[in-house]
């Protein structure tokens, strides 16, 4: 009967399995189908913005282009209007020349316009001119003619008409208009998508938890020069394995990773594990996922017990704070209304005829209210607040910072047992340091009510290891690490952090691995002297 039940106890627990493993697959193909659509949309939107891009780019070119076009083409005008005007002004001069050689009146008694006339008729009438003149030339002597000659031929080639070049020096070619659109074209032509990244590989064994950061490394099956950039995302969780589709926390998105590593710092380990994945992008799209990968961020995570705490003190998860009216507060609060309720019930014996009370009445005087005053857990000078999470194995840190006017507090463990009216470091259940500032200052190790003074400065915030296998508790400078004290005990119980202040408030910081200096640190010092010999010839309290 037994083996019939295991068996059908295994059969429910793996329907119950396939169970889960159908909905998570369900979830992924919605959560896939969904991503489809969305990604298609981007898609199109994308490629409408690309192609809208390179149409705009097209019409900046073809302006560019035809504003060089219309600039040569007016260029080239001017050059040649003013190369029209410089010859116009070469034939005036030239016909004016002509004039002065060939035509009997002075070109001074004559107006621009009529010499210019006259230079026309005379160009145009040159050769019969010359003709004339040479036929008219009243030169009888042969030397007299060529010495005429010789000054008319050299005063008409030292004129710049004369070496006036009559080729045009601006072409009809424009240069601007010699564009080839064949290889532009041609790539046009070829244009095509460009290939979806492949999914990364994470490399679990490259990966790396230490100091509350975590390096997550990855790289890609093959080389793809077309990768632009990277997408790491990552969520918290308590669940070991692959990570669910449906989780209590959502994936957070870091975006624009240029390298294949990447660290996150400053974390605070408040769940046993962490999912990563990533992404390649190009300059189109993201590709796959890579396979998730589960990395294990377990720390200490712990609150201050309220409901253990002295009244005088007011505590709000992770702080702490002297309170010198809290329980006298409480007290006069709660014994008013119980006075209250008294007087109420005793006038209503006084008005019924069995001198009992009302039932609804009664009820109302005799039940106290909920009230912080209710706790009794640690009393007297005791002014002590516990954490909520027992050590039983392993190694923890956590690390505590008192307001700067703190007069009195201490820092440490101790066992479940220490009682209502103990104060920690003054029984052989507790182990703790000391800080006083009031009266005079002092920092001291406390345990089994001995005192060890201790020569540092007292840091502005203290880091505490416990190695509970280990029988190891040791208190550092959280900022510089450095070792302040180290009792080295057996700890036969589960222990509690606690905490005493008084005058002033305290603050937590937990959900912390141990800091690799630490770790070192506890390498070196593996040879001290434990509390039970360091304190045993210290005078006690």
């Amino acid at each position: 009967m037994d083996s019939q039940k295991e068996a059908l106890q295994r059969i429910i627990s793996t329907l119950a399995n396939k169970n889960d493993e159908i909905q998570n697959f369900i979830d992924t193909l919605n959560h896939t189908l969904k991503g489809v659509q969305e990604n298609s949309s981007n898609i199109l939107s994308e490629l409408d913005e690309e192609f809208d891009s390179l149409y705009s780019i097209l019409d900046e070119v073809k302006e560019s282009m035809v504003n060089s076009i219309k600039q040569e083409q007016a260029r080239k005008s001017q050059e040649l209007q003013t190369e029209s005007c410089s010859v116009t002004q070469a034939r005036v001069q030239w016909c004016l020349w002509i004039q002065v050689i060939l035509l009997p009146q002075p070109p001074g008694k004559l107006g621009l316009q009529s010499q210019i006339s006259q230079c026309n008729n005379a160009l145009e009438n040159s050769e019969e001119l010359l003709e004339f003149a040479t036929r008219s030339l009243d030169i009888k002597e042969p030397e007299e003619f060529s010495k005429a000659a010789r000054q008319i031929k050299d005063r008409v080639t030292m004129a710049s008409a004369f070496r006036l070049s009559l080729k045009p020096k601006v072409s009809d070619n424009m240069t601007h208009l010699m564009v080839d659109f064949s290889q532009e074209r041609q790539m046009l032509q070829t244009l095509k998508f460009l290939p979806v990244p492949k999914a990364p590989e994470i490399d679990p064994v490259e990966c790396l938890v230490a100091d509350n950061s975590v390096t997550v490394a990855w790289r890609m099956p093959e080389e793809d020069n077309k990768i632009d950039h990277f997408i790491l995302e990552h969520r918290k969780t308590n669940f070991d394995g692959l990570p669910r589709v449906k989780d209590e926390r959502c994936w957070e998105i870091i975006d624009n990773i240029k390298g294949t590593e990447y660290t996150l710092s400053g974390l605070k380990f408040d769940s046993k594990y962490m999912n990563f994945r990533v992404r390649a992008c190009n300059k189109a799209v993201a590709g796959e996922y890579s396979d998730p990968v589960t990395l294990e961020t377990k720390a200490l995570n712990f609150n201050l017990d309220n409901s253990s705490s002295h009244l005088n003190l007011k505590v709000e998860d992770t702080c702490v704070e002297w309170d010198p009216t809290g329980g006298k507060g409480q007290e006069s609060k709660i014994k008013g209304k119980e006075n209250k309720g008294s007087v109420h019930v005793t006038s209503l014996k006084k008005h019924t005829r069995s001198g009992t009370p009302s039932p609804k009445r009664t009820s109302v005087g005799s039940r106290p209210p909920a009230v912080r005053g209710s706790r009794d857990r640690f009393t007297g000078e005791s002014y002590t607040v516990l954490g909520d999470t027992a050590i039983e194995s392993g190694q923890h840190y956590w690390e505590v910072k008192a307001q700067k006017d703190c007069k009195s507090y201490s820092v440490g463990v101790a066992y479940k047992t220490l009682g209502k009216f103990d104060q920690l470091g003054k029984t052989n259940t507790s182990w703790c340091i000391h800080v006083n500032n009031w009266l005079q200052n002092t920092f001291a190790a406390k345990h089994n009510n001995k005192v060890k003074a201790l020569d540092v400065t007292v840091p502005e915030k203290i880091g505490v290891f416990c190695d509970f296998d280990g029988g190891q508790l040791s208190f550092y400078d959280a900022n510089s690490k450095q070792l302040l004290y180290s009792f080295k005990t057996k700890f036969t119980q589960p222990l509690l952090p606690g905490f005493m202040v008084w005058c002033g408030g305290l603050s937590l910081s937990t959900g912390m691995q141990v800091p690799s200096a630490v770790r070192t640190l506890q390498k070196s010092e593996n040879g001290m002297t434990g509390s039970a010999s360091s304190l045993n010839n210290v005078v006690t309290q």
